[in-house]
């Protein structure tokens, strides 16, 4: 897997690093970051007054095999940056306690209630029916975001006697998916559908007879892969400084979820509940309805 190259960043290596004349070329790039994944090499090579063999070794010394490779690095960098080099207008000065609370509090509560309009009750049904009876569950997460989401529903699930755990290495999950039988389930979490351990894992479970419950975006590849599919459709909020709140909405589904499966099989539920809480007694000897765990 080729690793991924930050044109903008090498642009603007310390001086000295490139000749002169390439450095020319980095001096004007940078300033023409979208015209130049559009131009021809005589253009550019004309616009900034050098040769073209001086282009050519410019692209090269910043990793790329000619103008043309450079050229493809450059946009594919600048989809996923621009929002970060021109964001749209924000205030970025918020500092007032009350203003920012309001601010990020609001865009989390704007999806969930995104969430409650998307939640399928049949889905929710359907994934809960399979969770009950489940031998294991394995919860599956790539990157920041469901990789802390998966964490914490395992961390709901074992809780209501359903032995339960979290993966986020991508060889192991593939390791463990291969291990499963037609009473175990996958649950995969994602906000695209698209990080290819995840697709790959639940491939590997379901060829054993797991079955794969996934929230994600539907029509996505993940969703293809899975048995019963939680879609979930959340913009991102245009404001680059804030974390994204699509983790609360994956959080809030997970209770659904662990809610729905332990009113399933109250008593099993309750008794379990129990004695987590009996264990901790002397930990947490206060009385009262306090959080499993605090």
């Amino acid at each position: 897997m080729q690793s991924a190259t930050d044109i903008i960043s090498q642009l603007h290596r310390p001086p000295g690093t490139l000749p002169a004349r390439e450095q020319k070329v980095a001096d004007y790039v940078a300033g023409h970051l979208e015209e130049v994944t559009s131009i021809a090499l005589s253009e550019l090579a004309s616009n900034i007054g050098v040769s073209e063999p001086t282009v050519i070794r410019f692209c090269r010394s910043l990793g790329c095999e000619g103008f043309r490779d450079f050229k493809l690095k450059l946009a594919q960098n600048l989809a996923v940056s621009m929002q970060y080099l021109a964001p749209e207008p924000i205030d970025d000065h918020i500092t007032d306690p009350d203003v920012l609370g309001s601010h990020v509090i609001g865009t989390i509560i704007d999806s969930l209630r995104l969430l409650r309009d998307q939640l399928s009750d049949a889905d929710i049904d359907a994934a809960a029916d399979i969770l009950v009876n489940a031998r294991q569950i394995a919860f599956f997460g790539v990157g920041g975001g469901s990789s802390t989401v998966s964490f914490d529903a395992a961390n709901r699930f074992f809780r209501l006697g359903i032995p339960a755990q979290s993966q986020n290495d991508g060889y192991l999950q593939r390791m463990l998916a291969s291990t499963l039988g037609d009473e175990d389930v996958i649950v995969a979490i994602s906000t695209s559908g698209r990080p290819a351990e995840l697709i790959h894992s639940a491939a590997i479970a379901r060829q054993y007879g797991a079955k794969v419950i996934s929230l994600t975006k539907p029509d996505s590849p993940l969703a293809a892969e899975s048995d019963i599919v939680i879609g979930l459709i959340m913009p991102e909020s245009p404001d680059i400084y804030k974390p994204t709140a699509t983790r609360h909405v994956f959080l809030a589904t997970i209770d659904v979820l662990a809610t729905a499966v332990a009113r399933r099989n109250p008593t099993r539920s309750k008794e379990k509940l129990r004695r987590i809480r009996s264990s901790l007694l002397t930990l947490l000897p206060t009385g009262g309805r306090l959080p499993i765990g605090d």
